[in-house]
């Protein structure tokens, strides 16, 4: 339930008491109904951190904040955060308990069917297997598509370096599914400028990864009429309308907010704390005049990892107050490190991940060696016992990338049950890996500098909205 949700049931209550008192109802139902109201106020503060105020509903960061200890004192509480994600659980992130601490809806079997039902097509593995598990607004996106409103994408990627991995393919992968069922228009933000902010890089090493990266985001077959993407230290300083709407969006954020929504101190730069305001701004479809013209109204959907979230939660507080729609967003699950899902795959280990520039031996020696199992220690006790699916890095993997739902659970039941075994799992996930990555670096080669350029410059982009 989000922190809105819970608020108008607080309201509804109170209500339902004060009609009770006027009709003079026997005292044990308004007892009752007082008990109830008083727990759904207590269940308020604990979520928004705020005492509920008839009137005055949550705002979009009204939330616990995310990295706090739990209220019975538990020290496991899982980081998740835009810099950082690590949990103590060897099967990764609690996702349910980060949907009630970030306040966003779980994407359950009713939207996967409405999806199905409004696009016309299968849903896409992830959404099939909860990969993409939380949200905030979808259905009123499908509202307004049954309508006749269309929407646009926008997505992004942090360049760190020139290689990506394959948890970086994630949000891109999903995104063009979208792109083509819907057939609409895609923003796709490289924020070379974050990077510099961040890391101990230089200015022109963060824009050529940019330009690297926006490579392996091409090979992923986005539709170039309809997709447009930009560097923030390009595209910032020649387009007046996008830096404007990231005025706008700084003038009503106070510092107290980004230090408590972001964890800023004192002694971080002031590029970090003005940094949120710029991811904030492709959210509103007038920063891209040569798209959309001087439309401010078109609804913008977002599809990334749920640690992107605090970005915008506050890009959904400013929103309403600069007479812009809120952005819709569809939440991922973290794509694990070879050596389990506590943290995130990482760019700058490369045994942590498999990279979109390894060869099909350094594949097969990675998941090998590095891949956490959850199988037993010898082969006796993995026949006899069985595997555990739910930790074994090989079978999250194929979870991600195994197409067939059928094979997938047989996979897990042949493991299980322990008929399946560690090595004969691992050679599974080298057969789906190394034709996957060796097709995207075929496709790759054939990006040259000059597709590069027509992506990423600003023009008009083939649809109907």
């Amino acid at each position: 339930m989000s922190p809105m949700e819970l608020y108008e049931e607080v309201t509804a209550q109170g209500e339902q008491v004060r009609a009770l008192k006027t009709a003079k109802a026997e005292k044990a139902d308004i007892d009752a109904a007082v008990k109830l109201l008083l727990k759904l106020k207590v269940d308020y503060k604990q979520m928004t951190g705020q005492d509920y105020k008839a009137g005055c509903p949550p705002s979009e960061n009204s939330v616990v904040p995310d990295n706090g200890p739990t209220a019975d004192g538990a020290d496991d509480e899982d980081t998740v955060n835009p810099w950082s994600v690590s949990t103590t659980n060897a099967k990764g992130v609690d996702y349910d308990k980060l949907i009630v601490r970030f306040g966003s809806s779980k994407v359950d079997k009713e939207l996967v069917d409405r999806i199905e039902r409004v696009s016309g097509q299968k849903p896409h593995r992830f959404l099939r297997r909860g990969i993409f598990f939380s949200h905030r607004d979808m259905h009123q996106v499908l509202d307004a598509y049954e309508k006749h409103k269309s929407f646009y994408l926008y997505t992004g990627r942090g360049p760190s370096s020139e290689a990506m991995h394959v948890g970086h393919l994630i949000p891109f992968i999903f995104t063009k599914w979208l792109q083509d069922v819907f057939d609409i228009p895609l923003v796709i933000q490289l924020t070379d400028d974050e990077k510099y902010l961040w890391k101990d890089l230089t200015l022109e090493d963060c824009h050529r990864f940019a330009v690297e990266n926006a490579k392996d985001i091409i090979a992923c077959g986005f539709d170039i009429n309809k997709t447009f993407i930009f560097s923030d230290l390009d595209y910032m300083g020649s387009l007046p309308e996008f830096y404007r709407n990231v005025v706008k969006i700084q003038k009503h954020v106070t510092f107290n907010q980004v230090k408590g929504i972001f964890g800023f101190t004192d002694s971080d730069c002031i590029g970090k704390i003005s940094f949120p305001a710029i991811q904030a701004a492709p959210s509103f479809s007038n920063s891209f005049p040569q798209i959309f013209g001087g439309r401010h109204d078109i609804q913008c959907l977002i599809p990334c990892a749920i640690d992107q979230d605090p970005y915008f939660r506050m890009t959904r507080d400013v929103a309403p107050r600069i007479g812009y729609p809120k952005p819709a967003l569809l939440h991922s699950t973290f794509f694990p490190a070879l050596q389990g899902a506590q943290t995130k795959m990482s760019a700058s280990d490369a045994n942590s991940s498999i990279f979109l520039t390894d060869t099909p031996k350094q594949i097969k020696n990675k998941v090998n060696k590095h891949a956490f199992s959850g199988g037993k220690d010898t082969v006796e006790e993995h026949r006899k016992y069985g595997g555990n699916a739910d930790v074994d890095v090989s079978f999250m993997y194929l979870t991600f990338f195994l197409e067939d739902d059928e094979k997938l659970e047989k996979i897990r039941q042949d493991y299980t049950s322990g008929a399946l075994l560690t090595g004969e799992l691992k050679k599974l996930l080298i057969e789906t890996l190394q034709p996957m990555i060796a097709g995207h670096q075929e496709r790759r080669k054939q990006v040259t500098d000059d597709t590069v350029k027509q992506f990423m410059t600003p023009r008009p982009l083939n649809f109907n909205i």
